[in-house]
């Protein structure tokens, strides 16, 4: 874990220039621990306060996540955030009651839905996996089952049936997700959040794999002159997380010591 004065040398450009200065934050694994039912995940009181002090500060916070946007913002409890959702599919800008969709991801959504629909009272609920309805993505959480292993097996034979209709999978920390065809990323929202923003740094915090595209996007922005890459080494967790970051911290406590010194917080 990096020191305190290591992680404000690193942090200098964004805590000298927050007018431009963007910040994106993971949610589960990053600034929510890991659970095994997401439903019951809860960012601290302390987390919460100190993205809300930077919401005031900086030209742009958001929260990046696998959530919907709409769960995201629950979670996290600071409405005055931008938050993506969907793992990019969607972004729920600051003050907006509902999030914009990508336009090609809700024109195949009634596929997904039909697919997981035919699933539903399966051998499934036995194996003790449990479907998250995303809306035009749906997930299946096999962390916690009594027998892990079957239920994972059992998972990838979805996967393989969702393939075959021309469906999208994407697999997570104990979890598979079906997707519309659509290209979506992490790292696509990322460059609409910045889009027509005056940032010159920005940081990203992720720990999962799909967090690299994060880290992706904000290297290949041409408009920033500095570029902080967060990487949360877990058990669980990709090397590649903190082999690519810039800093490389240990869970959601080492998040946490980086937002409060972006925040000034002693």
């Amino acid at each position: 874990m990096p020191t305190r004065s290591e992680l404000e040398e690193a942090l200098r450009p964004l805590l000298e220039a927050p007018e431009g200065g963007a910040i994106f934050c993971d949610v589960d694994g990053t600034i929510a621990p890991i659970v095994e039912q997401a439903e019951l995940a809860c960012v601290s009181e302390r987390t919460s306060r100190l993205l809300g002090a930077l919401g005031r500060r900086y030209a742009v916070v958001a929260c990046v996540s696998g959530r919907t946007a709409l769960e995201a913002q629950r979670l996290v409890g600071v409405e005055s955030l931008d938050y993506a959702g969907s793992h990019g599919a969607e972004v729920l800008f600051a003050g907006a009651r509902e999030p914009e969709w990508i336009p090609e991801v809700e024109q195949h959504a009634d596929r997904v839905r039909r697919f997981a629909g035919e699933l539903d009272g399966s051998d499934l609920s036995k194996l003790r996996v449990r479907l998250e309805d995303k809306g035009p993505i749906f997930a299946f959480h096999w962390r916690g089952a009594p027998d892990e292993n079957a239920a994972q097996e059992r998972v990838e034979q979805v996967a393989e049936a969702a393939e075959a209709e021309g469906l999208w999978t994407h697999r997570g920390r104990k979890v598979l997700e079906v997707r519309p065809p659509v290209a979506i990323s992490k790292g696509r929202a990322v460059r609409s959040l910045l889009e027509g923003r005056d940032v010159r740094a920005a940081l990203y915090a992720g720990d999962d794999r799909t967090d690299l595209d994060g880290f992706e996007a904000l290297a290949a922005e041409g408009g920033l002159e500095t570029v902080v890459r967060v990487g949360v080494a877990s058990d669980e967790g990709p090397p590649e997380i903190v082999e690519q970051a810039d800093l490389a911290v240990e869970g959601v406590d080492g998040v946490i010591e980086v937002l409060a010194v972006l925040a000034g917080e002693p």
